[in-house]
């Protein structure tokens, strides 16, 4: 690939990054700044928004990118995986890479392996 395109993924992943990472931080310092023992916890919403955030973008990545054997087999596998990942770590962070990870190889093995 070239720079230019490489530049827009890197964007793309800040981004990505700061649209989680941000209203983490504001409430966490919020919190901090009022210090009162009433209720020194996260919201409510952003517990229940961030699983559903990470449901939704993983029924939309479920749409194999390629249309052939290599997309559903990749896309099966990354699906396994994560739920496999998820079900011992029951954690969202961990099984999402893993799972980003297998389809990932399992794409570039087959293309380059065929």
């Amino acid at each position: 690939m070239d720079t230019n395109r490489w530049l827009v993924i890197l964007l793309c992943a800040a981004g990505t990054f700061l649209i989680r990472a941000l209203p983490l931080v504001w409430t966490r310092r919020h919190l901090a700044r009022r210090q009162n023992d009433t209720a020194n916890t996260l919201p409510t919403w952003l517990g229940l928004l961030g699983p559903l955030m990470i449901a939704a973008m993983f029924g939309v990545s479920l749409v194999p990118v390629r249309q052939d054997w290599v997309g559903v087999i990749a896309t099966l596998a990354g699906c396994a995986i994560t739920l496999f990942s998820w079900y011992h770590s029951r954690t969202l962070g961990k099984p999402v890479f893993i799972g980003v990870v297998v389809f990932g190889l399992v794409t570039y093995g087959l293309t380059h392996l065929h």
